[in-house]
């Protein structure tokens, strides 16, 4: 795993109306690595991922993806930025008219990169990937929450991002369904060698998937470490959580 940071986050500021969200956030996304947000409810975690991929613009700051600012580009010119850096929202936002395939299909549709026989066979390989091969002809209403979830990021890895926001993946979902997840996650970043950011308050998945963690309080990164080196912190915000995080976020 490379220390060289494809993402890096400085002096970010942001607030809705008065009320201060992100303070002063300096954080560095190393290139390879899964890094885990963590945070309770309410500490700017889906926030700051928002930033990376500039669904959220900063009040003050910088975000820089692979040496280029992008946090002030125009909409138009974020689109190849978009195209390497995925996102799996916490609802996994499938169209609900649009069969399974269709809507993994949808950025390859968007983007005009194929169609016809290579559509289907490009299809049927992310669908492949998330352990959902044969499902194109499926409803998202049809499928259980686990499977709506690894459709969705079977679209996200259509335009082959090297870089995957995943927030919340775990939502919702009872403990097996959940370990699917963090196995997929753990998974394909070996397996297409992603970078990763992953927005969780379930310990359990921050476990099984993190390298480093970075763990927000208050608006602020109150530490960034290797997994191991946080679960023996001796910090009491950072241990309690640990000890109990998902009862309390």
């Amino acid at each position: 795993m490379s220390t060289k940071s494809i993402i890096e986050i400085r002096g970010l500021k942001k607030s809705f109306g008065t009320q201060p969200v992100l303070e002063d956030i300096d954080l560095d996304v190393h290139a390879g690595e899964t890094l885990v947000v963590l945070g309770h409810s309410g500490t700017g975690k889906s926030v700051l991922i928002k930033h990376m991929n500039v669904l959220l613009r900063p009040d003050e700051g910088e975000v820089i993806f692979d040496g280029q600012p992008i946090h002030d580009l125009r909409e138009k010119d974020l689109v190849p930025v978009r195209r390497r850096i995925g996102m799996l929202f916490q609802n996994g936002a499938l169209f609900d008219s649009l069969t399974i395939a269709d809507n993994v299909a949808f950025p390859l549709d968007e983007h005009e990169i194929c169609s016809g026989k290579e559509r289907t066979q490009r299809v049927a390989q992310l669908l492949d990937m998330v352990a959902l091969d044969g499902a194109q002809l499926k409803m998202p209403s049809e499928l259980s929450g686990g499977m709506r979830k690894r459709a969705a990021l079977a679209r996200t890895l259509a335009l082959e991002p090297e870089v995957v926001l995943y927030d919340e993946p775990t939502t919702g979902l009872d403990p097996v369904t959940a370990q699917q997840i963090n196995e997929l996650i753990t998974g394909l970043q070996e397996r297409l060698g992603l970078t990763s950011v992953v927005v969780t308050h379930d310990i359990a998945s921050a476990n099984h998937v993190a390298d480093r963690m970075a763990f927000l309080y208050d608006g602020k990164v109150l530490r960034v470490d290797t997994a191991a080196a946080m679960r023996a912190s001796e910090d009491p915000l950072i241990s309690a959580f640990l000890a109990g995080g998902n009862s309390t976020a």
